[in-house]
């Protein structure tokens, strides 16, 4: 029987690049009424990957990946200009980073698994939302 297993990318899509240095946790289950398990931690490359995270344990019916985001995000800070073509009006409506970085500091993906199945599940973020699917 194949090994059921996980990996994961990030991509910063405020800057069309990939997120290094996230800090990802496994957690697994075995059925929807038991309590979480940690399983494994990395943390993304510069490519942002993280291809070490540790094959899931037999019987894992649930999967979550703990993504702690708020830290990448620190070094970003909003800035003003007077030299943009944007109104002060439109400009007052839009958003801003705010001071701790993002308005998301953690981001949690829980997902159902089968047996022997290899799962990836790409995170595209940005400081102010973000989007998962199943890659391949």
């Amino acid at each position: 029987m194949t090994e059921t297993s996980v990996s994961t990318h990030i991509l910063d899509t405020s800057v069309g690049r990939p997120a290094e240095g996230v800090p990802v946790e496994l957690s697994v289950r075995k059925g929807i009424d038991d309590l979480w398990a940690p399983h494994g931690v990395s943390k993304t490359d510069a490519d942002g990957r993280c291809k070490d995270l540790p094959a899931l344990p037999e019987g894992t019916t649930h999967v979550r990946l703990d993504f702690a985001v708020e830290q990448y995000f620190s070094g970003f800070t909003s800035t003003s200009s007077t030299s943009t073509a944007i109104s002060a009006e439109a400009q007052q409506d839009a958003p801003r980073v705010r001071d701790s970085g993002a308005f998301f500091p953690e981001v949690a993906i829980t997902f159902a698994v089968e047996p022997g199945e290899h799962y990836h599940v790409p995170l595209l973020l940005n400081p102010f939302g973000y989007s998962v699917y199943r890659g391949s």
